[in-house]
């Protein structure tokens, strides 16, 4: 299984050691996403920064639209499948299943691991992004719905 996470709030006022944990995820703006494998290392990782971010499992669909829609080479150059196709060897939807049972990390493709979103369409949950998601905010664990937000950013 992998996680998508997104930064959902900025740098002011953050505490040294939350700012080096979203750095070593790296997220360094706001609506950055990245996709990382499920480990308690990253679990850790997950817990110390709730307050910044929104995260929850990725499934395929949303993953290879990710990828397509705003995945970028070096560069800034779009993906397409022809492209993964020659850089990878393995169609989109083969790299896509690779990629959610952790077989394959993001970061060791050719394409840049921090995939760059738009704020999300009809804007954060009803209570806003300082409020975690269990509570109508924006923040914190997510699960499934993690898909949902992701089509309403790309």
């Amino acid at each position: 299984m992998a996680y998508a996470v997104i930064r959902v709030r900025g740098r002011i006022g953050v505490r040294g050691d939350i700012a080096d944990t979203l750095k070593m995820l790296r997220l360094h703006k706001v609506n950055h996403c990245v996709i990382i494998p499920e480990t308690d290392t990253y679990k850790g990782m997950l817990r110390k920064a709730k307050d910044y971010i929104t995260w929850g499992e990725i499934n395929k669909e949303t993953l290879k639209k990710l990828i397509l829609k705003r995945g970028r080479l070096p560069g800034n150059k779009r993906v397409n499948e022809e492209i993964i196709k020659e850089l990878t060897g393995m169609d989109i939807d083969e790299l896509c299943e690779k990629i959610i049972n952790g077989e394959i990390k993001i970061k060791d493709l050719p394409i840049k691991p921090v995939f760059r979103l738009h704020p999300p369409k009809r804007g954060w949950e009803r209570r806003g992004i300082k409020k975690h998601f269990k509570e109508g905010g924006a923040l914190g664990y997510r699960g499934e719905k993690i898909n949902e937000l992701l089509e309403r950013m790309m």
